[in-house]
């Protein structure tokens, strides 16, 4: 292999390293990725997709084949808690409870009104394909390399120098590139440098089957997707979700069991022990089932000390490791993706200062620090669940199903232990409807300009997202008529690695403003007046008006990542000169 110069090296093809070559060959920035690892992902890993991460991923391409190839709709409304899955007592099986989750699938009105995209699931182990096949489509096979290793770098003021070594035959090259994206997992680049992780470790011991199984006369319920199993034969508790790939709900071919043990259970080590353990958890006997795959993983909540060290910017699971309770780990790594791919761009095309990628640590570290909060409380909150249900080990399997029976009970002895554990479960909607967390995170950095407004108030900051084109806060969804009569989401009038002013219906003053403001600073920059009436797009429904939060003559500028950067309520005396010095500060001029 001969040397290479680029501008950027991506050091990982996960998600977070897939998704930051799709962006930046989409912004014509010329990049190597290498993985070490011959293929994608072999586990199913994550597999839920936010509304966030999916208009990602539509941006790329990719909404469509996702859609086409994850959960639908009708099969994932839902979570469900159980007795099991199957067994031989005569509540084997039975559902405890269900709650409505990620807004039934994005249906609901609340989430419907949030995004022009709703949520999904897909497995990793079939995601990463995609993602793989859309990167070289864009960046060239050539530049996408999987099984080379990056084994050696450094870097000094101007360049990062690395060494990677093709690990079929040994054969090493070198490769200097203006900047190093760390999406290794943590494994190499951040250890190298000696950036600290910080949190929780060593939580829990979890194994994980991936297996193929018909179990389609036992899986209750096609609206659930994911079962939490009650075991009063054992006093554990184990996790159920259907993989797909062809069918969905009780009739899906494949499934992942986990199976939760102290951290140190050294049960958890034996593979026999834990297929022993797989068939009590489920219930089913001799029933034919096919192991794929037992992978063992401790549950941690950390995250990087920092992002950035010189030139070497760390994404993905280099920067945060989350629990799986909430489903945010790969969402978080898409996201920064998208948080640093223009930015990036922008520097190297010379369109911004150095100091703009400072922003991306900035933005991103508060974000997924609280994502990681927030998934450990999920998981302590089921807990919680498991604690009030009762029952032990020690207890046994009888007493733990008379325990559990209380909960089906119609004696009013038993009617406030009922109230307790319904209610428990009904809590769980702060990982199963965290649509704030998901969906309304905001930044506050120097790629902001605050205008002085208080944010808005949310009667829950979890649960509860509320739209509005503040700076930092994402951009609010709103349905436009084009002159042509079609219909579009505001989120299209984006262009990659363009920032959009949105003027209201009496803003030709900011628009006009903005092509000489564009002129003069060399920023991608497009402007479009938006009002009910008036305007080079229509607001049939007023949900502009609504969110936009300034007059008829103001105006927002809207970043390339579909965050507010700017606003103003009205016209100013020199629009001119009020965009430019905006356009400059936000870009570290």
């Amino acid at each position: 292999m001969h040397d290479l110069d680029v501008p950027v090296l991506i050091v990982g093809g996960g998600g977070a390293g897939l998704t930051a070559s799709m962006l930046l060959s989409e912004l014509g920035v010329d990049h190597l990725l290498v993985n070490a690892w011959p293929g994608t992902s072999v586990l199913p890993k994550a597999h839920l997709l936010n509304q966030r991460t999916m208009e990602i991923f539509r941006d790329l391409g990719l909404d469509e084949p996702i859609y086409a190839a994850g959960a639908p709709t009708e099969s994932m409304t839902h979570s469900g808690w159980y007795a099991g899955l199957a067994g031989g007592h005569p509540d084997a099986g039975r559902r405890i409870a269900t709650v409505e989750s990620w807004g039934a699938a994005g249906t609901t009105p609340e989430w419907a009104g949030a995004s022009a995209q709703r949520p999904t699931n897909l497995p990793q182990i079939r995601l990463e394909p995609h993602l793989r096949r859309r990167a070289e489509e864009l960046a060239g096979p050539d530049r996408v390399r999987f099984h080379h290793e990056l084994t050696a770098f450094s870097q000094d003021a101007e360049h990062v120098t690395a060494t990677v070594t093709r690990r079929d035959t040994g054969e090493s090259y070198r490769v200097r590139a203006r900047y190093l994206l760390a999406a290794d997992g943590g494994r190499t680049v951040g250890p190298a440098l000696g950036i600290a992780a910080e949190g929780m470790r060593d939580v829990a011991r979890v194994v994980t089957f991936h297996l193929t199984a018909d179990l389609s006369r036992w899986a209750r319920d096609p609206h659930v997707l994911i079962r939490w199993l009650w075991l009063p034969d054992t006093a554990a508790a184990g996790v159920l979700v259907p993989m797909g790939p062809e069918r969905w709900g009780p009739d899906s071919e494949e499934w992942v069991l986990h199976l939760n043990y102290g951290t140190d259970d050294e049960r958890s080590l034996d593979d026999e022990a834990v297929v022993a353990d797989l068939r009590a958890a489920l219930g089913i006997g001799d029933h034919p089932v096919h192991i794929h795959m037992i992978s063992r993983w401790n549950v941690e909540g950390i995250v990087a000390e920092r992002f950035r060290e010189g030139r070497v910017l760390l994404l993905g699971d280099a920067a945060h490791r989350h629990p799986p309770t909430g489903g945010l780990g790969l969402n978080s790594a898409v996201q920064d993706a998208h948080n640093l791919a223009w930015k990036l761009a922008a520097v190297l095309s010379g369109g911004a200062g150095e100091a703009l990628l400072d922003t991306y640590e900035a933005e991103r570290k508060p974000v997924t620090a609280a994502n990681v909060r927030r998934s450990l409380e999920n998981a302590l909150n089921h807990l919680v669940t498991t604690d009030l249900i009762g029952g032990s080990a020690e207890a046994g399997a009888e007493s733990n199903w008379r325990s559990l029976s209380r909960i089906w009970s119609e004696r009013p002895e038993d009617a406030e232990h009922r109230a307790s554990v319904l209610r428990a479960i009904a809590s769980q909607s702060m990982e199963f409807s965290e649509h704030n967390i998901e969906y309304g995170f905001t930044y506050d950095s120097a790629a902001v300009v605050p205008d002085g407004t208080e944010p808005p108030v949310s009667p829950d900051p979890v649960r509860i997202y509320r739209a509005d084109a503040r700076p930092g806060h994402p951009l609010p969804h709103a349905w436009l008529d084009t002159p042509d009569g079609d219909r579009l989401p505001v989120m299209d009038l984006i262009a990659p690695g363009r920032f959009l002013l949105v003027a209201g219906e009496e803003g030709s003053a900011w628009t006009k403003a903005a092509v000489k403001a564009a002129a003069a600073t060399g920023v991608p920059l497009d402007a479009v007046r938006v009002g009910h009436l008036d305007g080079d797009y229509r607001d049939p429904r007023s949900t502009w008006t609504r969110l936009r939060g300034h007059g008829p003559g103001g105006a927002v500028l809207v970043r390339p990542d579909r965050f507010v950067a700017w606003r103003a309520q009205g016209a100013a005396s020199d629009c001119e000169a009020e965009l430019t010095a905006v356009l400059r500060r936000l870009l570290a001029h």
